[in-house]
């Protein structure tokens, strides 16, 4: 009896120690609200992620649960821009670049700023990316759809490496060799 109570004990505790290695070796992503990521951007640029979400998106829930969980995508995204979560459907009201965004209720239950940041096409997911142009302005350039890691990857690249000042996407597309399998 003793030796199944030790048994028992030891194959809990291997499978406590299993379970928290898999919890610290997944790397999450650091978002900002947008406000705190163009704090840091005045700091020192980089460009801007926007995961652009509802909180009735199933396709958003699963971007979260199977793209942005994956080491590779949090690592890029923590270290090469600054990753904001935005709710487009929010009622604060955010200043960001000077402007300041409410949700009025004239484009349904859209926050002003996500009409802006997507140019009108209110589809979720979409994720934005902010940067720099040579002319001191920023750029804001929309694309909607779920992505998985693999895309994701792909896509922040571009976007990291500026790539997309030399190439056209569907070259670079071709050619990327990302981590994630």
């Amino acid at each position: 009896m003793r030796n199944i109570y030790i048994m028992k004990k030891s194959i809990i505790l291997l499978l406590i120690i299993f379970s928290s290695s898999l919890v610290f070796s997944q790397q999450n992503v650091k978002w900002y609200s947008i406000e705190e990521a163009e704090k840091l951007y005045n700091q020192n640029p980089r460009p801007i992620f926007i995961d652009t979400y509802t909180d009735w998106c199933g396709w958003c829930k699963k971007m979260d649960r199977e793209t942005f969980t994956n080491s590779v995508i949090s690592d890029i995204l923590n270290n090469k821009f600054y990753p904001v979560k935005f709710n487009a459907e929010g009622k604060e009201s955010i200043t960001v670049f000077g402007q300041t965004y409410i949700n009025d209720g004239k484009s349904g239950n859209a926050h002003q700023l996500a009409v802006a940041l997507l140019k009108g096409q209110l589809s979720y997911p979409t994720v934005v990316f902010l940067f720099p142009q040579q002319d001191g302005k920023i750029a804001a350039e929309p694309i909607p759809g779920f992505r998985e890691a693999k895309d994701m990857e792909t896509l922040l690249s571009f976007f990291a490496d500026k790539a997309y000042t030399t190439q056209k996407w569907e070259d670079y597309q071709k050619s990327f060799q990302g981590k994630v399998k």
